[in-house]
């Protein structure tokens, strides 16, 4: 009986630790939503972007676009070719294709790459002899070869309309501090099949309420890897891009602004791109996700709380950081709440009003962050909404069971490998019809 009684105080207090972490991580988007509201009363934002620099034709700025690919064969030349069809003077604008594929994506991108400068652009197919730091470590070798001070980047799969740099760089320019710009991202094959329709409400989640929301509240909000630009000054006073991560984005976007540099969050014109469209491809992609966010957590979650930031900053930067503790913990709660009940014979009374907690929780972050994007971006019906939106929990435990014990390992030290998500090629859409 006392090893019972003991057994039960242990896991009920496991428990109580996973929900409290849990009311945390809900809590810091029960604030978003809250923001959203009081602009909504207020009538106005809390912040927007200074108004784009007015720039001479002359003295537009270089810029260096990068795409990383890693056996891209069907992406790469639509990646080239998009890149080239930016509108920006031909002899400012230069393209790297930071090369780290082993299979025949190198001889397309080669063969693309020789067609494109004979018809005048700057583009450079960068090879290295292997594969160190993965993506940071091929964006810091595209640098070292070029000294433009504007630098965009784009992944593979994803294809910038053509008058973005025009709108994206003068919003750069005209704030001096703004390190880096971060776009809004669309998903050409948002409506694949219900897996790619649940990512895409979360994803407009991501921009609409969580991105956006963080800018206009002052708070640190992430790069998110492709789609952006970079000012070079902001990656060098940061230290560079950095291999001992897998989330070299957040990495640099939290080391940057540690140096009090900060983001622009620019709403339109969004930039498409692709989701995966199975669920083993997708739990790859969260799963190195979620093992880089621990490993900034481990680097410089306390050096966010020793640097000269505000309390408020610090508690912002840290809820950002810590997102991704969120699997684990619903991992620990779900595994741990089976074993109360079987101590309990199976009673669950003792724990309705934790259930009660947690159930509302969900509901309100879930409907919160998701409803405005849907109905905004005019994704579809209200009875599609409701069916998708059923369906993230259960994803959502789905992965957090499943990536848990490679996070735990991250989390104790384990260094992992960037598993690249596969893309397969699709037309290109309209930006306006996308997901509707």
């Amino acid at each position: 009986m006392v090893t019972i009684h003991a057994l039960r105080i242990l896991f009920d207090a496991i428990l109580t630790t996973a929900v409290l972490g849990l009311a945390f991580v809900g809590g810091s988007f029960l604030l978003l939503i809250a923001i959203n509201i009081l602009e909504l009363l207020g009538g106005a934002r809390w912040r927007t972007p200074m108004p784009a620099a007015k720039i001479a034709e002359s003295d537009l700025p270089n810029v260096l676009v990068q795409i990383p690919i890693f056996n891209e064969p069907e992406m790469v030349a639509d990646a080239l070719a998009s890149a080239a069809a930016l509108d920006w003077p031909k002899d400012k604008l230069h393209i790297q294709l930071l090369d780290d594929s082993t299979d025949e994506s190198s001889v397309i991108a080669a063969n693309v790459t020789r067609e494109l400068c004979r018809e005048g652009f700057d583009v450079v197919q960068l090879r290295r002899e292997d594969r160190n730091g993965f993506k940071a470590g091929a964006l810091a070798a595209g640098l070292a070869i070029s000294d433009a001070p504007i630098v965009a980047m784009l992944d593979v799969d994803f294809r910038p309309p053509r008058n973005w740099l025009r709108v994206a760089v003068p919003y750069l320019l005209a704030d001096r501090r703004a390190g880096f710009l971060q776009s809004r991202c669309e998903f050409t094959n948002y409506r694949m099949n219900w897996l790619t329709r649940a990512q895409g409400l979360m994803f407009d989640a991501h921009f609409i309420m969580e991105q956006a929301t963080r800018y206009r509240a002052g708070w640190l909000f992430q790069f998110n890897g492709t789609g952006g630009l970079w000012r070079r000054a902001a990656i060098e006073e940061a230290g560079g891009w950095s291999g001992d991560s897998l989330c070299e984005d957040l990495d640099l976007t939290v080391r940057a602004g540690l140096a009090d540099w900060h983001g622009i969050f620019l709403m339109e014109p969004a930039i498409p791109g692709l989701v995966p469209e199975h669920v083993r491809h997708w739990r790859v992609q969260q799963s190195r996700w979620s093992n880089g966010f621990v490993q900034v957590a481990r680097k410089l979650f306390l050096k966010v709380w020793t640097s000269h930031w505000s309390i408020r900053r610090k508690v912002s930067a840290s809820a950002l950081i810590l997102v991704q503790v969120f699997y684990p913990l619903v991992a620990i709660a779900t595994v741990t709440f089976v074993i109360c009940l079987m101590l309990r014979g199976l009673h669950p009374h003792p724990y309705l009003p934790m259930m009660e907690f947690l159930l509302t929780l969900v509901l309100l972050v879930s409907v919160g962050m998701s409803f405005v994007p849907y109905v905004v971006l005019r994704r579809g019906t209200l009875l599609q909404y409701l069916v998708t939106l059923v369906s993230i929990p259960p994803l959502m435990v789905y992965l957090s069971v499943s990536n848990a014990p490679s996070i735990l390992h991250t989390l104790f030290g384990r260094r992992g490998q960037f598993n690249r998500t596969p893309k397969r090629r699709h037309v290109a859409a309209d930006p306006t019809t996308i997901g509707k």
